[in-house]
């Protein structure tokens, strides 16, 4: 789940960007947490754009050849033209995220995207809109575009980068309606939840938020980068302020013809992302993640090192009867149920005693034998054995395997910067 390469991979988007011609943007006075000053696109009305899903087939027939917008524009020539041609990317040089993205189709056309692992995420959304007339009684245009969204957040540095974009634009018109006057807008916007952050939470917004551009713009030029950052006053963690800001980022959209009422789509993406100045308990200082991400803490029954371990987990999650303490109706959460991490030493400790004590009541004094009392779910864990509710599983193993057991689940929590109270989920592979 690690992202060794996001930064160059951004950095290659952004010098791709670079090299379009340049445009103006339409930019806004950009705000920390202040949603209300973001562009809010008007609802769509029976006139103007509307999901193609909501029309009739048959109003859809004359408008079922889709034309990329440049040949497109080459055939209205005499408008005028917005913009330069620019040479596009090869496929070579896509970005391995964007890759993964378009197989992980149905997901990346959520609101929140596919979220790969806490350091990137995208989002991949088609559109099939309709223009229907001032009256709302015909079907005089029909757009079709994908937006892209590429989300890094960075372990090291409390900030997240956006590389938003429109694509593969195709058009179709009815005569006298012209294409090439048609607009689609990004809004950009932040909110902070107060309840889940430290005192004083604050995101820095970037300073163009929305671009509001005509197909053409956006067919010479697809994409625009924003960068959110949360500015910290150093090392507080040994108080116990660990500057966690929860915070969540959203995109509206809009499309607009000059004479129609604009479409409206508030919330068309959404990301949820934490900056914090955990300290050393998160591996790097400080970092930002994407909340959404599924972290899982992965071992395999075939690993030489940590084979053991991995069984004892594989029957405490499949084979419950098998494991100490034994009741009828035992489950031991970790795949379906998340477990959560536990930082306070004493806590863990009184895990450790407990599960020692259960392990010396099954299997006698084991001292001297190598052996040592695994625990699961883990002593680092809310869910360790002083919950209370005896959902747990004790079994004597090597302490060498034990040893590298507990190797593997602090590189995990500090490679996907789990906090305190994070929830993760355990695979055990064959």
């Amino acid at each position: 789940m690690q992202h060794p390469n996001h930064r160059i991979r951004l950095v290659r988007w952004a010098r791709r960007a670079a090299a379009a011609c340049a445009v103006t943007l339409l930019t806004t006075t950009a705000a920390t947490a202040a949603p209300t000053q973001a562009h809010t696109p008007r609802p769509a009305t029976a006139a103007g754009f509307v999901n193609a899903a909501s029309v009739p087939k048959s109003e859809l027939r004359k408008l079922n050849h889709p034309v990329p917008f440049a040949a497109y524009r080459r055939s209205h020539s005499k408008q005028t033209r917005q913009g330069h041609t620019v040479r596009r990317a090869p496929a070579d040089e896509q970005s391995d995220l964007r890759q993964q993205c378009e197989k992980q189709a149905a997901a990346a056309k959520t609101q929140a995207g596919w979220i790969k692992s806490r350091f990137e995420s995208c989002q991949k959304k088609p559109y099939d809109l309709i223009l229907r007339d001032k009256n709302g009684t015909e079907a005089i245009g029909r757009l079709w575009f994908d937006m892209w969204t590429l989300g890094f957040a960075y372990d090291g540095s409390r900030r997240v980068d956006y590389l938003a974009g429109v694509e593969n634009i195709r058009v179709q018109t009815a005569p006298p309606e012209d294409a090439t006057k048609w607009s689609i807008a990004q809004s950009f916007r932040d909110d902070v939840n107060a309840s889940a952050s430290d005192p004083n939470p604050q995101v820095t917004a970037p300073g163009t938020v929305q671009r509001d551009e005509l197909l053409g713009v956006w067919n010479d030029k697809p994409t625009w980068t924003l960068t959110y950052a949360s500015p910290d006053l150093g090392a507080q963690f040994n108080n116990g302020n660990q500057q966690k800001v929860a915070a969540t980022v959203f995109m509206d959209l809009g499309v607009s013809s000059p004479s129609v009422s604009p479409y409206s789509e508030v919330d068309a993406y959404h990301s949820g992302v934490r900056f914090d100045y955990a300290g050393p308990v998160a591996g790097k200082h400080r970092g930002t993640v994407f909340t959404g991400a599924r972290v899982e803490l992965v071992m395999s029954r075939k690993d030489p090192e940590v084979n053991e371990s991995a069984l004892h987990i594989y029957d405490a999650l499949k084979h419950p009867e098998r494991t100490f303490p034994s009741f009828a109706g035992k489950t031991v959460p970790g795949e379906k149920e998340p477990l959560h991490r536990l930082v306070d030493p004493t806590k863990q400790n009184e895990n450790r005693d407990k599960s020692t004590k259960e392990c010396r009541a099954v299997w006698g004094d084991y001292s001297g034998t190598g052996l040592e009392c695994d625990e699961y779910p883990f002593a680092s864990t809310k869910e360790g054995s002083t919950k209370g509710d005896n959902r747990y599983s004790v079994r004597l193993i090597s302490g060498t395997d034990n040893g590298e057991g507990g190797k593997r689940i602090l590189a995990m929590y500090t490679t996907n910067r789990v906090l305190d109270g994070d929830p993760f989920y355990v695979k055990i592979t064959d």
